[in-house]
């Protein structure tokens, strides 16, 4: 049986107030972030978005921007072509709201935007009990047992939901996103002070 109280508790110890590392100041730049962040860091994409949304202050500006002009701001984080496209698309559709809705619906229709980041805004503005699964959070729960090697990351997402109690898993997505990118790291994670060490399944940690 998984000890999820003790990787909760452990993740609590590690991260007490977790949150999320992109930057950002209304929540429709969190969503545009978040759709930036795909194959690239949060590091690179504030670097970015801080020229962005300083440049294009309102939903407005960006909907009216040139294409050209935001491929010129988000060349370094890569597949600029479409992600400008999907800023300026993304913003078209969110002008007559004013803001981002709490629709799962609406969300996955605009360009761009997937489940993850769906589960990704929500849960940060609205504390809606969805567990976003990147890389970090895919690789944490296979190394703890929670999940197995060939999950895809829908199942994996499930599979978490179900084992975290509901009003924890905004935070665990963070805790476990920081836990996987700063400490159980792809390359050379950092076992040896590792409280879950003894449950995990990575031969490394072994």
């Amino acid at each position: 049986m998984i000890p999820m109280l003790e990787i909760i508790n452990y993740l609590d110890e590690l991260f007490p107030d977790p949150k999320c590392e992109l930057n950002y100041s209304k929540d429709y730049e969190l969503l545009i972030a978040v759709m930036l962040s795909a194959q690239t860091t949060d590091k690179r994409v504030n670097e970015v978005t801080s020229i962005l949304f300083d440049k294009y202050p309102t939903l407005n500006d960006l909907a009216e921007a040139k294409k050209e002009d935001i491929i010129d701001i988000i060349r370094p984080i890569g597949t600029y072509n479409k992600k400008a496209e999907n800023v300026i698309n993304i913003a078209k559709a969110l002008v007559e709201l004013g803001y981002v809705p709490n629709d799962r619906k609406f969300l996955e229709s605009l360009s761009g935007v997937g489940r993850k980041t769906t589960n990704v805004v929500l849960s940060n503005i609205y504390k809606e009990p969805y567990m976003a699964v990147d890389t970090h959070v895919a690789r944490v729960s296979k190394r703890l047992g929670i999940a197995k090697e060939n999950d895809d990351v829908l199942t994996i997402e499930k599979k978490l939901t179900k084992k975290i109690p509901k009003d924890k898993i905004p935070d665990m997505h963070h805790q476990m996103v920081l836990f996987g990118r700063y400490y159980c790291k792809a390359i050379k994670p950092e076992c040896a002070n590792c409280k879950l060490k003894n449950i995990c399944k990575a031969k490394i940690a072994k």
